[in-house]
């Protein structure tokens, strides 16, 4: 197996995991200086220690730490990076090219303004402390199980990030941030390969937005991410790709993935994008990654047979259960999402998680901790099962 001590059809997950009440206020304490950083990590421990016993309890067999440390996917880089500030969408939109449509698609999709923050560069980016190394090597002390770690992509940052007038003081193009995200994104790659982590997975939700998006020049929302893009959507997607191909260029010794879906910030479908990956499979080929971890419970990520033009190609992170919704998945109805992407997989290269994480924001999840847990362990049932029918087979 890819990843060492995993069994076959791995349960893993895609990231975030609600976050107590408790650690919500010492995050707040934190955001207002009321509290260090050390002091909040201290909190941090202990919930991370508690998303990783759910984890065991429902047989999870590559565990993460639940990005309980994490404010959301993205905007945790500010505490780590000198020349960022984390600023609200309200903040933003005051230099926002253009206000009305932008406060129109945060209505479309079902977004306050108020409640999500998005880090700006407002200087040159230089590394305060790891990214991510400090979280692994807590989890690595309380578990003997493969570790994931989830970072932000480098398409996702760079075009989150940018924010004219004030980005545009420290670097002249988007194209010379990209830059050092790369470089920040290599560095922590390698540490982390370097350290035991067994999968790093980058996050590019962005990439949805581009070809389902709002078809336009102008900036939209995505998971927190208030992206502006050239319009051009072949341009777009060839540049994400080349982004990540620099950063993994040459690593071997971890297992490396994406993680690709149509926004995980609402519980509203409606508010949600839809689309097929057929027109973006080609795109993720260029990326030399191991796996693509993809959202396949949900209906508007289309069927898994646009897999059948690229057979056994890639391994595939199989979305499974909706993150966003009440209702628990049964393993029977895993189990029949696995046999259908046998059609186009190895068993070897199918691994299981959510569509999403389930905690997206951390004052505002996707679900709760019961939901979720009982989410995980109808994986881990199936995950049972499909080993007992291919071990008889």
């Amino acid at each position: 197996m890819p990843v060492p001590g995993a069994p076959l059809f791995p349960v893993t997950v895609v990231g975030s995991w609600p976050r107590p009440r408790y650690l919500l206020d010492a995050l707040r304490k934190r955001r207002a200086g009321q509290i260090s950083f050390e002091e909040f990590n201290e909190v941090a421990d202990r919930a991370v220690l508690e998303a990783l016993k759910v984890q065991d309890e429902a047989g999870v067999d590559i565990v993460s730490d639940g990005e309980q440390r994490r404010d959301n996917f993205y905007s945790f880089v500010c505490e780590k990076l000198e020349g960022t500030r984390l600023m609200s969408l309200a903040e933003i939109m005051d230099v926002v090219e253009d206000k009305s449509s932008f406060e129109a698609i945060l209505r479309q999709r079902d977004t306050p303004a108020f409640a999500i923050h998005n880090p700006t560069v407002t200087g040159k980016l230089l590394p305060r402390m790891p990214l991510a190394l400090d979280e692994y090597l807590f989890l690595r002390r309380h578990t003997t199980k493969p570790i994931k770690v989830a970072l932000p992509g480098p398409y996702l940052l760079t075009r989150a990030m940018w924010v004219e007038g004030i980005t545009n003081s420290a670097y002249a193009s988007q194209e010379q941030l990209a830059d050092d995200i790369v470089r920040i994104l290599r560095d922590e790659l390698i540490a982390l390969r370097d350290a035991g982590c067994a999968f790093v997975q980058f996050d590019e939700p962005v990439l949805s937005d581009v070809l389902y998006g709002p078809d336009v020049k102008e900036r939209t929302f995505m998971c927190a991410s208030m992206a502006a893009s050239s319009g051009d959507k072949h341009k777009e997607l060839t540049w994400a790709a080349r982004l990540m191909n620099e950063i993994v260029r040459g690593v071997e010794g971890i297992e490396i993935g994406v993680h690709v879906c149509r926004g995980n910030f609402t519980r509203n479908e409606a508010g949600l994008l839809t689309g097929s990956y057929e027109p973006m499979i080609p795109y993720l080929l260029l990326m030399q990654l191991h796996q693509l971890v993809l959202e396949y419970a949900t209906p508007r990520a289309g069927d898994l047979d646009v897999w059948e033009r690229y057979p056994r190609v890639r391994e595939i992170g199989l979305g499974v259960v909706n993150p966003r919704s009440d209702t628990v998945e049964s393993p029977d109805e895993i189990v029949t999402k696995v046999k259908q992407a046998l059609r186009y997989f190895e068993p070897e290269q199918i691994y299981l998680n959510p569509d999403c994480g389930f905690g997206t924001f951390a004052e505002r999840p996707m679900n709760d901790v019961e939901t979720a847990a009982h989410k995980l362990a109808a994986i881990g049932a199936a995950a049972r099962e499909l080993r007992t029918v291919r071990t008889a087979v």
